[in-house]
């Protein structure tokens, strides 16, 4: 989760949502991003959409079977359909996103019947460090 939140900051100073994402397979980093979304006006650039895309240009396959993905926010619904179909394993995230989550909050895309895949999902790891740079950041655009 470190690497992702590295990422998230790294978002943050662009003036991108600081959001991180980090795929790793057997211990090894295989894909990192941060949200890209205004730098390449493109509303898809989340941080886990350009780290799949990323790990499966590596990887060779449009499957990330065995592949685990950290993010410092709950993926929106977006995402978690690119998770989906990605096949990643495992999904561990930091802060909840009570406005646009889509795995434990709004969606739920995994709890529905059209999803055909559905990673083991772990909350909450690092959400302290990702809520405070998610606050920060929002805070300073209003101020």
């Amino acid at each position: 989760m470190d690497v992702a939140l590295a990422e998230a900051r790294a978002a943050g100073a662009r003036g991108e949502v600081p959001v991180g994402a980090v795929i790793v397979q057997g211990g090894r980093v295989v894909a990192q991003a941060g949200n890209r979304t205004r730098e390449l006006r493109d509303p898809t650039a989340h941080a886990e959409v350009l780290a799949i895309r990323a790990a499966c240009a590596a990887v060779g396959s449009e499957r990330l079977v065995g592949h685990d993905l950290y993010v410092t926010l709950e993926p929106c619904a977006m995402c978690a359909a690119a998770i989906a179909a990605a096949r990643i394993g495992r999904l561990f995230y930091g802060a909840a996103d009570p406005k646009s989550g889509g795995v434990a909050q709004g969606a739920r895309v995994f709890s529905h019947p059209q999803c055909h895949h559905v990673p083991e999902i772990y909350d909450g790891i690092g959400g302290e460090a990702a809520r405070a740079l998610l606050v920060e950041f929002f805070a300073g655009r209003r101020g």
